[in-house]
């Protein structure tokens, strides 16, 4: 029995004495919690005074936050569980793995990560049919983002609550919760279904949204060319495919960590533990964190409502006579 809790509880993740084995790990998890907590409730805020609430767009960009959230939530707690067990671990680590507590901080991780994911991919598909397809009636409405918003989140809670129903203590194994790694304990089942999520599900919406990114690069470049305003083209192009760079790069540094650890995983390739400590601390926030930035700060519409509304003026609807599609898309894609 020594033996067992000797490995279980200096796994790497965790050591005899905290939940998380490295100072820096119990310093950085509280700090990435408020970054990520702050600036997604500072955009659900502006959003509120600086767009009408009847905007799709407006609704999938809160929504986007609110699930943002729960990340620097999930991350909180388990900062506050750590300073709990802090200097004494060890005498509660099995207990902690097996308590319906560390069970629902990992389901608050997981339906944050999927709902996220989830949320993104829709909005990338939504984007691309408004912006290559812009005299179509692809647009959504508020009623039908409405629905895709519930929807998505039914799905995501949905996916959260499978393990509960059907797997015995599948979100505790290891002290933080997070379904990434398996064990020789882990049931069939649940590997599949854990596999299922992090190299189906979200290697598809990863795949899904690199190439949609790049297609609506190459339809807003033929566009412009067509349009007879070839010396905007390469300013326009340098300025859409930094933004795309920038999204599609942050998505590519959150999960291709995470299917790369999957995978070894799979492989029952040896994986040190503090692998999955520095994954949910610094990698897995990567996108709940910076989406504020990419999706509202740094865009353009953004920057100029919040000019006005500091100035204490009313935006002025923009004006769009003259103005070729190419501008119009490159204004659009700037919401992106």
């Amino acid at each position: 029995m020594a033996s067992q809790i000797h490995y279980t509880h200096t796994d790497g993740i965790s050591s005899f004495e905290h939940l998380l084995a490295s100072l820096i790990l119990r310093v950085c998890i509280l700090l990435v919690a408020c970054l990520t907590c702050f600036g997604n409730l500072f955009v659900i805020c502006l959003r509120s005074f600086m767009a009408p609430e009847s905007s799709s767009h407006t609704m999938a960009i809160k929504s986007l936050c609110c699930a943002d959230c729960l990340t620097g939530i999930y991350l909180f707690l388990l900062g506050i569980f750590d300073l709990k067990f802090s200097g004494e671990y060890n005498q509660h680590a099995q207990a902690w793995m097996a308590s319906l507590s560390c069970q629902l901080v990992g389901g608050l991780a997981l339906l944050s990560s999927e709902v996220s994911v989830l949320l993104l991919t829709y909005m990338t598909l939504e984007k691309y049919l408004c912006i290559v397809f812009p005299f179509s009636c692809y647009g959504a409405g508020k009623r039908r983002t409405l629905c895709m918003l519930v929807a998505t989140w039914l799905l995501g809670f949905g996916l959260a609550l499978v393990p509960f129903l059907f797997f015995k203590n599948y979100y505790g194994t290891n002290g933080v919760c997070f379904p990434l790694q398996s064990d020789g304990a882990e049931s069939p089942a649940a590997r599949g279904y854990s596999t299922g999520i992090f190299l189906g599900l979200n290697l598809m919406a990863f795949i899904c949204i690199v190439c949609v990114y790049t297609h609506m690069f190459y339809s807003i470049h033929t566009t412009a060319a067509r349009s007879g305003e070839e010396c905007n083209v390469l300013s326009m192009d340098v300025t859409i495919a930094k933004r795309f760079f920038f999204i599609v790069s942050t998505n590519a540094l959150c999960w291709i960590p995470i299917f790369v650890l999957k995978l070894l995983s799979l492989l029952s390739v040896d994986i040190a533990g503090r692998a999955t400590s520095w994954v949910v601390v610094f990698i897995l926030p990567i996108n709940s964190a910076l989406n504020p930035i990419l999706y509202t700060i740094t865009t353009t519409p953004f920057q100029e409502k919040l000019k006005h509304l500091l100035q204490g003026k009313r935006p002025s609807l923009p004006e769009t006579k003259g103005t070729s599609f190419a501008l119009i898309a490159t204004h659009s894609s700037s919401s992106i």
